[in-house]
């Protein structure tokens, strides 16, 4: 049983989500607007936040970018609702900071899948007690679930934590990105291995000095990535 506040205006969908997750065995705590939501969570921090993109007085966009930039809430899974179809809309909500995205119709059985594999990462990660991982200038704290670069703490989403340490982990392999979608989000991500690259890119811009030539993560073109073993690096 986990508490999830729904973040969404439309009472329609807001009663279906609440319906189906409650069915579940989860409390659900609801906001109709962006500005409501950032008060229910100075309050009380759920276990997750299902945040739709256009909401009223505050975006979900800004919603998620204020979550993210609290250390509080830094590491809050969001699973992010949006009406549009457009690529540009689900890449931006992923490089702000949401873990997942829906598109709006959606089916409850694939909403309450994708909450259940949020938060079944989120549970792995706080039961962690694996030790720190040290590549060249990247230092990865398993425990605190922290990265630091010639001393300076990174900020990354769980999502994106989760990706830089099962490739840190495990230097010189390569990954698909149906391998990483299924490890990392917990499922079937119904084939769209964009949101790996939309990750991968945002690794990269916090832990490469040159994203566009990276030192540590490496594209396997046609196949997916990896993190480039230390004895190539020189």
């Amino acid at each position: 049983m986990a508490t999830i506040l729904v973040v969404e205006d439309d009472s329609n969908i807001l009663e279906l989500v609440k319906f189906n997750l409650e069915k579940e065995g989860h409390i659900v705590n609801e906001a109709i607007d962006g500005e409501s939501a950032i008060i229910k969570l100075q309050e009380t921090l759920p276990d997750l936040v299902i945040l739709d993109l256009m909401l009223p007085r505050l975006d979900g966009l800004e919603v998620c970018k204020k979550l993210r930039a609290n250390t509080r809430s830094s590491n809050l899974p969001i699973l992010m609702l949006t009406a549009k179809s457009e690529e540009f809309d689900k890449v931006l909500g992923l490089e702000m900071g949401a873990d997942d995205y829906m598109t709006k119709p959606f089916s409850p059985r694939e909403l309450v899948a994708r909450v259940k594999a949020l938060l079944r990462r989120s549970s792995r990660r706080e039961s962690s007690s694996d030790g720190p991982i040290q590549v060249g200038e990247i230092s990865i704290d398993v425990e605190r679930y922290e990265v630091w670069i010639h001393g300076r703490k990174q900020e990354l989403t769980p999502k994106e934590f989760e990706l830089l340490r099962l490739l840190a982990s495990n230097p010189g392999k390569v990954f698909n990105r149906e391998f990483l979608l299924e490890r990392i989000w917990g499922y079937d991500y119904f084939g769209d291995s964009r949101t790996v690259d939309v990750h991968i890119r945002h690794i990269r811009q916090k832990v490469e000095k040159d994203p566009a030539n990276p030192r540590y993560i490496e594209t396997v073109r046609g196949v997916g990535y990896k993190f480039r073993d230390p004895a190539e690096m020189g």
